[in-house]
């Protein structure tokens, strides 16, 4: 299942930019990464929230597609930015809370890495939904 998920991250070209990685994908859950690095840093130099968010929805939407099928797309979404994402690496962690026929609710936490150790930066909810019946 992971190297079907890998390629179909390589295939989003925004993905391929900010260097996001696939590292964990199964039945109902999957975990992204992305480096924190500068030139995605908003002006007070932590990590701009639309690559917070970007991170949640993608995962959401792995983590959903896991049980519903490559056609997937976000039906909705909504995220709570807990504190500044600033650290060396940013990991968002998504799982189905609940799947029906033709989507999914997921829930994602989103945590900030360093040589401390992880911090918990935001949370996110979203409905997956299948493209096809």
């Amino acid at each position: 299942m992971i190297a079907i998920g890998k390629k179909v991250l390589a295939s989003q070209p925004f993905s391929v930019l900010i260097g996001a990685t696939l590292v964990r994908l199964e039945a109902g859950a999957a975990e992204i990464h992305i480096p924190v690095k500068g030139e995605l840093n908003q002006q007070y130099g932590f990590m701009a929230g639309g690559v917070v968010s970007y991170a949640a929805d993608n995962a959401i939407t792995f983590a959903g597609g896991s049980l519903l099928g490559l056609s997937v797309v976000t039906a909705e979404f909504k995220i709570n930015f807990l504190k500044p994402c600033v650290g060396k690496l940013l990991a968002a962690r998504a799982s189905v809370v609940h799947q029906g026929k033709r989507s999914a609710v997921c829930r994602c936490e989103i945590f900030v890495i360093d040589g401390e150790g992880e911090k918990l930066c935001a949370v996110a909810q979203g409905t997956v939904s299948t493209l096809e019946p």
